[in-house]
């Protein structure tokens, strides 16, 4: 079966039904539509009848939300790589103001195949069937132009009998009102985010207030270097909703403090929380009450187990578990750089001080890489016979060179430290000598026919050395931390410390330069693992390079 980009999946069984089926479905799915699946519900659906069926709206009830909760749940642990979005176009909640379902919706990805769970009469591709299934969604929905359709007919592993049971609680009308509020990080928008989101709108009638993290709220997350830029996140949510509910007014401020427009807003009637988040919900409600606001509705979700999870993951699905499972992965293609040999392949590892570039480099290299030293480098090029050394004397005079014909780097460094200006002549005429014993150590490493080599450097950035090499890597570490490390690998001050990073190029700054991300916060055994992920998937770079 070819693979689709995108596609919507007609769902026709009963929602009770569904509940139990829907892992099949979604594994079948999976099979056929490679990145975005949106799902249409549509239960009692029938496509073998003479009359072309139209769509029709379903009460929001908690057998609805269940149901979402299950399809993205089991999305995360079934088929993790596709973009899941539950249409909730056709689905009514109490609002009596609602409008006829005659016009088709724009998705932000046209289905290029529209899949169903209706079994045809014959058991296959029952072509009358596959024809009312494409009007009905394209009467629905923007599709491609060259639209193909699926019929699923999975195998399920319940069966029929078992599926149609249900409980009196679960056709219970979901309580909505006009004016919801909810806020988040909405990092890598997953399924936790869009379990919240859909509830969100099924809650709604009219406005959606959605606060978004940024800035001090950011500063205590893990890896907070890899969350995404905050106008990228609101466009990726703003894209979600108006896929999911277009019907709706959406609202989305940044959040600077915990409470945010929540506490002021006089029109709101309902907050959603999840679980972690209820003690913020009364916060909430507190605030209103001292501002003379009347208390807003606590809708509160749980959260979802995340089953893909490693020991320094948390236990539900969070944006923190995701940016942790970036490190060691491409984060995005490196630009070709054609002015360098392609072999051997380069990699430039940089990070700031107490990072654990260093323990990294020495993994890699007894992975096999050929490792090159820049502070050895460094040293070579003041050497007396090293590059950079006839110019550094000419520039800052005899009174730098010791007896023995050395360069004295303490009285060196006295003279261009304080002095920015005085610094810059030096790295001018230092870096490019470093940078000439770099490209001589590839060179040797590709005589001797070494496949890869990595160029240690802290300052690789700072230095331009990106030209010499192919991918960046870098390695971070939350400030706190490497404080600690500075202080006691060097013996110096907080302050001192603290100074030291302050005069170094920031881990923000340095991961948006770079391809590949590491992090040395936890045990040796997670960094090894880290290491040892990043350097296979680069063997399949190169591999899939010569192709």
């Amino acid at each position: 079966m070819a693979m689709f980009r995108s596609g919507v999946l007609v769902l026709t069984s009963p929602l009770s039904a569904l509940s139990l089926r829907i892992v099949s479905i979604l594994t079948s799915a999976s099979k056929i539509v490679e990145d975005t699946l949106y799902i249409h519900l549509q239960p009692g659906l029938c496509l073998s009848g003479p009359a072309q069926p139209k769509s029709t709206y379903i009460p929001a009830t908690k057998e609805v939300y269940n149901l979402v909760t299950k399809v993205y749940s089991s999305t995360s642990s079934n088929c993790s790589h596709l973009d899941v979005r539950v249409l909730l176009t056709n689905i009514r909640n109490q609002s009596a103001h609602q409008q006829p379902l005659c016009s088709v919706q724009n998705l932000s990805h046209p289905p290029e195949v529209v899949l169903t769970d209706f079994h045809g009469s014959d058991g296959g591709q029952y072509n009358p069937v596959k024809q009312r299934l494409e009007r009905y969604t394209t009467s629905c929905y923007s599709c491609h132009p060259n639209l193909v359709s699926v019929l699923l007919n999975p195998d399920y592993d319940v069966p029929d009998k078992c599926e149609v049971s249900e409980e009196s609680s679960a056709n219970e009308a979901l309580q909505s009102c006009s004016d919801v509020v909810a806020g988040g990080t909405f990092d890598g928008l997953h399924s936790a985010h869009k379990i919240l989101l859909s509830a969100c709108c099924l809650l709604t009638e009219s406005r959606l207030l959605i606060g978004v993290s940024d800035k001090d709220l950011l500063e205590s997350k893990v890896l907070k270097e890899l969350i995404q830029p905050y106008q990228h996140r609101v466009d990726k949510l703003s894209q979600f909703l108006v896929d999911i509910k277009p019907s709706l007014q959406y609202e989305i401020v940044p959040l600077l403090d915990p409470y945010g427009p929540a506490i002021t807003d006089p029109v709101l009637k309902c907050i959603v929380v999840s679980e972690e988040t209820r003690k913020g919900g009364n916060s909430v409600n507190k605030k209103r009450l001292e501002n003379h606001l009347p208390e807003l509705a606590v809708h509160e979700i749980q959260l979802v187990k995340d089953s893909q999870r490693t020991e320094i993951e948390e236990e539900k699905i969070s944006s923190s578990s995701i940016r942790i499972r970036m490190l060691g992965s491409l984060l995005w293609p490196p630009k070709k750089n054609v002015h360098i040999p392609s072999h051997p392949y380069v990699i430039g590892l940089t990070g700031g001080s107490g990072s654990g570039k260093t323990s990294i480099a020495k993994r890699l290299e007894k992975m096999g890489a050929t490792l090159i030293d820049s502070d050895k480098l460094g040293h070579e090029a003041y050497s007396p016979r090293g590059p950079a050394y006839q110019q550094v004397i000419e520039q800052f005079g005899p009174d730098i060179v010791k007896e023995d014909g050395t360069i004295n780097r303490k009285v060196l460094g006295s003279k261009v430290f304080a002095d920015k200006e005085q610094l810059k002549r030096l790295t001018d005429i230092v870096w490019p000598a470093i940078a000439t014993l770099a490209k001589q150590q590839i060179a040797e490493a590709a005589a001797q026919g070494k496949a890869i080599c990595v160029m240690d450097a802290a300052v690789l950035l700072e230095a331009g050395w990106e030209d010499i090499v192919h991918e960046v890597w870098t390695t971070i570490i939350p400030e706190p931390e490497a404080v600690t490390r500075i202080m006691d690998r060097d013996g110096v001050s907080e302050d001192a410390a603290k100074a030291r990073l302050l005069n170094q190029l920031s881990n923000s700054e340095r991961v948006a330069r770079s391809n590949v991300v590491l992090c040395t916060l936890w045990d040796p055994e997670v960094t090894q693992k880290q290491v040892e992920k990043a350097w296979d998937l680069l063997q399949e770079r190169i591999s899939q390079s010569k192709l």
